[in-house]
């Protein structure tokens, strides 16, 4: 892993920290006009967004549509994909696509800011969940039923958190898996069946302990920008839901946080810190800079995702594993893998929305969908993807298990922004200081969402129709 990957590769919460606070509820606007629209990073082959009129593009052929998208950071190689299939689309459809790479403290904000303004783009790339959704609420995004054929909407992997009322917001994109890393080497110093790693709690913190006494970190951790505690509570809070629902029933105050299966994940950290498990300087080290220590082999383990493991790959080669996290909890969607996707979406005052659905189906065309992998090596989430084209027995494996096998949805998709900053991040950050215990970070978390209630009560109503949308979809 190259110091620009560990520049480049950030995560989706990373425009919370940049952008100032990121989409708190409906009505914010003129806020976000302060912290939107900050520098946008464009890379061979892209050019400002055009919002100019596209005139009779999906009537008569020709013409330019603008598309923002983010993705390159994440899905290092991608940009060649998107090269060549917007060349395609022209050479097909006659229609130029004027693409912006978005800079990730911008991707969410300076849409918002220029959808409300009135002046989106014609094609809006955007993460899943809440990220979206309240774009929709908002008035900002457009059913893409009736836009785009029904067929594409259902094989697109735009997952069940791009559906309110049962409308579809986004087609999907590639998968983004999310796991533990290991180094096979490290298991087999410390005795441990490096072709069979932990499934159960019990066996995990057995593994940590031979890893520990074998002298290399057991779980390597980087929390100081929060995105190892938003990694680390997916992983474990889905072990306590029976479906995705339940987790808005949370943020709601529908369940309480007090309850001990539901602040079961973080008495599980404070272990793993009581027992010196995690790296010391976990508060002090970024999310890359903790996985790093994996990769370099101070450590055994760490959280990453699927989108990272060709990165990885280059490091470990034939040393580098990956499994879903061990089970503890008890809930239906323990030690299920848990998958999200990027995606791709229609601004409501898009100049040309009809030329866009032909781009969002041309994207997804067997083509551009077997294309993805052979030239970017991003695993799609289409379900047209012919799985025999990969090549690698590892990342085909990963694909099987994190996508094609029963997989769960992303629960911190549906977080509200400020739970991910007064509840998670610094519940994390304590907890690996050594400063709370678990049962205390329940409480915190119980605060913080009544906090949000009181505050929120038109997105909360919102909140509560959506958790029916998804109990409905399980």
């Amino acid at each position: 892993m190259t110091d620009d990957y560990l520049n480049r590769a950030l995560s989706r919460r990373r425009f919370l920290k940049l952008a100032g606070g990121g989409i708190a509820a409906a009505g914010i606007a003129p806020i976000l006009a302060a912290c939107g629209g900050g520098s946008s990073s464009s890379s061979a082959g892209t050019t400002a967004a055009s919002t100019g009129a596209a005139g009779e593009t999906a009537a008569s052929g020709g013409g330019e549509i603008s598309m923002w998208w983010w993705g390159e950071q994440e899905a290092i190689g991608i940009q060649k994909w998107v090269d060549s299939t917007l060349a395609g689309f022209k050479e097909e459809s006659g229609i130029t696509v004027d693409p912006l790479l978005m800079d990730t403290a911008a991707v969410i904000p300076q849409f918002t800011e220029a959808a409300a303004a009135g002046k989106p783009p014609d094609t809006q790339f955007l993460f899943n969940g809440i990220y979206h959704m309240e774009n929709v609420w908002l008035g900002y995004l457009q059913a893409l039923n009736g836009l785009v054929p029904d067929e594409t909407l259902a094989q697109s992997g735009a997952t069940v958190l791009s559906v309110y009322q049962g409308k579809q917001y986004r087609v999907g994109w590639y998968i983004v898996g999310f796991g533990i890393e290991y180094d096979k080497r490290a298991f087999e110093a410390a005795g441990l069946d490096a072709d069979n790693p932990p499934t159960t709690w019990d066996a995990f913190l057995d593994a940590c302990d031979k890893i520990k006494t074998s002298g290399l970190i057991p779980f390597s951790a980087g929390v100081k920008d929060g995105f190892f505690g938003e990694w680390y509570f997916v992983n474990t809070l889905t072990q306590a839901l029976d479906n995705p629902s339940q987790a808005i029933d949370l943020f709601v105050g529908n369940l309480d946080w007090t309850t001990p299966e539901y602040y079961e994940q973080w008495s599980k950290l404070q272990e793993l810190v009581e027992n010196g498990f995690i790296n010391e300087d976990a508060n002090s080290l970024e999310l890359y800079q903790g996985i790093q220590l994996m990769e370099t082999g101070k450590a055994a383990m760490t959280i990453n995702t699927t989108a990272s493991l060709p990165a990885a790959q280059e490091k470990l080669g034939e040393n580098l594993g990956y499994f879903v996290m061990p089970v503890y909890g008890t809930g239906a969607m323990a030690g299920i893998p848990i998958t999200d996707t990027q995606g791709f979406g229609i601004p409501t005052d898009a100049k040309d929305a009809a030329a866009s659905a032909k781009l969002l189906e041309y994207m997804h065309s067997e083509e551009r969908v077997n294309a993805m992998w052979s030239e970017s090596r991003a695993l799609p989430a289409d379900e047209k993807f012919d799985a025999s084209l990969i090549d690698d027995a590892f990342l085909k494996n990963v694909y099987e298990t994190w996508w094609v096998g029963d997989h769960n949805a992303y629960v911190a998709d549906l977080m509200p922004t400020l739970f991910w900053t007064d509840a998670m991040f610094v519940n994390s950050q304590k907890i690996l200081a050594g400063e709370m215990t678990g049962e205390e970070a329940g409480q915190n978390a119980q605060d913080v969402s009544e906090k949000w209630v009181k505050q929120n009560p038109d997105i909360v109503a919102n909140y509560k129709t959506w958790a029916e949308d998804l109990a409905a979809g399980q």
